[in-house]
């Protein structure tokens, strides 16, 4: 058995040797980067991107970030273009080769197969004078000095220098493109973080009840608004608009300091000005609002300043915004 008390030293000069490696790369990226990334931008096609063994695993990983940055892409492995997928390639796309030695038979096979039919070709490859490097219309280099793998074998320093290669691709086309939060909502829809950037406060309002009373109701008659509308709070309203706030919390209050309640009214213990929020906010906004004042309900308006609705952040937690 292998001494193990090196665990921690081993994983330290494996983390230092690629961040060592990825800060390399900041050295070879000229012209030729630049004009790749032009080149993609002003394409009508899709980016296809290629590549086998460990770099069609980086391969899949740069087009699902092309793909939820704005930039059409899909995945051709290497050995199956050469079997007929490279019936996937259209006429206005554009092939992102991956390889580290640039030499590997498929991509010798692939290359001219993709040169013959028009399509311009993008390397990504740590081998520059390689058969790639040198066919390519645009050469990326990914030079590494060596694998974090103590045999230099396994690829490691090489992948992740290709994944880190087209994170900047993909970053540069976002920025080229105006890629902005409410884009990135469209394409995020299903997770918190799309959520986060196109779920609004009128969305979370929809299922709750409207808890409502006037100044001059009784206590008795907001206890029960409150317990039958299970928000722990009810507004204080006239004419739908808001005088005041009263929640569960005021009135365990009142009740500590008093059970001789059946003379007072909504008025005489509601909170006046609360906090709202507008329904056209973004729900976002309004777990802010609710952090930032400590409270866990807020009440929401229209444009016209009425009340419609109270936000709980059980709302904010049941989208998974909190």
């Amino acid at each position: 058995m292998k001494d193990i008390s090196n665990i921690i030293e081993t994983a330290k000069n494996t983390i230092l040797n690629e961040s060592n490696a990825i800060a390399n790369l900041a050295n070879y990226i000229d012209t030729n980067f630049e004009n790749a990334v032009k080149f993609i931008f002003q394409s009508k096609g899709r980016v296809i991107v290629t590549g086998i063994g460990k770099s069609a695993n980086i391969a899949t990983k740069i087009v699902a970030t092309f793909n939820s940055t704005g930039t059409p892409a899909i995945f051709m492995h290497a050995a199956d273009a050469i079997h007929g997928d490279l019936g996937s390639v259209l006429e206005n796309d554009i092939v992102i080769c991956i390889s580290k030695s640039g030499n590997t038979p498929e991509i010798k096979v692939l290359v001219p197969l993709i040169r013959n039919y028009g399509n311009k070709i993008i390397a990504i490859t740590g081998n520059i004078d390689s058969f790639l490097g040198k066919n390519a219309d645009y050469t990326l280099n990914t030079f590494i000095e060596k694998e974090a793998c103590p045999n230099n074998l396994a690829p490691t320093t090489s992948t992740t220098a290709q994944l880190v290669m087209g994170d900047a691709l993909a970053v540069c086309l976002l920025e080229l493109k105006g890629f902005s939060s409410s884009d990135f909502a469209k394409y995020h829809p299903g997770g918190a973080l799309g959520k986060r950037l196109y779920l609004r406060v009128a969305d979370l309002i929809k299922n709750n009840e409207l808890p409502k009373v006037s100044e001059n109701d009784s206590i008795v008659k907001v206890i029960v608004e409150i317990s039958k509308k299970r928000l722990g709070v009810t507004a204080v309203v006239e004419n739908n608009k808001i005088l005041g706030i009263i929640t569960d919390g005021d009135i365990r209050r009142m009740l500590t300091k008093s059970t001789e309640i059946n003379h007072l009214k909504a008025k005489d213990i509601m909170s006046k000005n609360p906090k709202t929020i507008r329904e056209d906010s973004m729900a976002i906004e309004a777990l802010k609002r609710l952090e930032q004042n400590s409270i866990t309900q807020i009440l929401v308006t229209d444009i016209e300043h009425n009340y419609i609705g109270v936000v709980h952040l059980h709302d904010l937690i049941k989208e998974g915004i909190f």
